[in-house]
Order: C-alpha cells, then structure tokens, then sequence
C-alpha cells in the first residue's frame, strides 16, 4: 500500500493516441500499424525509469485498441510488432475512415483511403 492509504497493483502509466492511414490499396494492418507507432512517438516513458526505478521496459503491459474500417481484415501479429516493448494486449474494433483518394492503378485497384485510430495504454505494477 503506498503513503495515504492508496492501493499498490496495476495502475495506468500513460494513455496516448495516434493515426495512421494507408493512401493506396486499403491495407488495414498498415493503417493501423502507423497509427501504433504514431502513438509510440508521442511518449518518452522515462518516469518509469527515472522515478519508478524500472530496469526492463518489458515489464510494461500495454493495453492497445485500434478502431479502424474492415477490423476483420487487420493482421493483429503485425500491428502488436509496432509496440516495441512490453506485453502487448490488442483489441481492433470497427471505426477510423475511409475516403476517396487518388487512383493509381499501379499501385492499386481502388482508389479508397483507410485511416485508423489507435490507443495504448501502458500499465504498471506497484
């Protein structure tokens, strides 16, 4: 228990957001893995070092949600490698967009832009 009273266990470090969008052949996983390492750019965890005395970062768990178009087709192996660190829990739900881009048939059949929204949330134990 720490000073106060409070309970020690699991408790939520960090909460941080990104985007991601694939602009040629609707490939989900790319927007999604874009939006992950989006949201890993926007954070430099070093309280969990400089205050919480963390040695390995793998000891993070990280609760990761990506709400993109066709969550079906997400290849949830190849967004989880985005996150460098820690054990990574993935949940893909339906959301983001799609909106008509630019067609370039030699780079896909369709002309249609996928963007997706990421979540992570970084746990740590007390």
């Amino acid at each position: 228990m720490l000073e106060g009273g409070e309970d020690v266990g699991r408790k939520r470090f960090i909460i941080e957001f990104g985007t991601g969008a694939d602009l040629h052949g609707e490939d989900v996983t790319k927007a999604a893995q874009k939006a992950m390492k989006d949201a890993v750019s926007h954070s430099c965890l070093c309280g969990l070092v400089d205050i919480l005395g963390m040695t390995d970062p793998n000891e993070m768990e990280i609760e990761a949600k990506v709400g993109c178009p066709y969550p079906e087709r997400v290849n949830k192996e190849e967004v989880i490698k985005a996150i460098p660190f820690g054990t990574v829990h993935l949940e893909v739900v339906p959301g983001g967009l799609t909106v008509p881009g630019l067609k370039l048939p030699l780079l896909a059949e369709t002309d249609m832009i996928v963007i997706a929204v990421a979540a992570l949330t970084v746990y740590i134990d007390l």
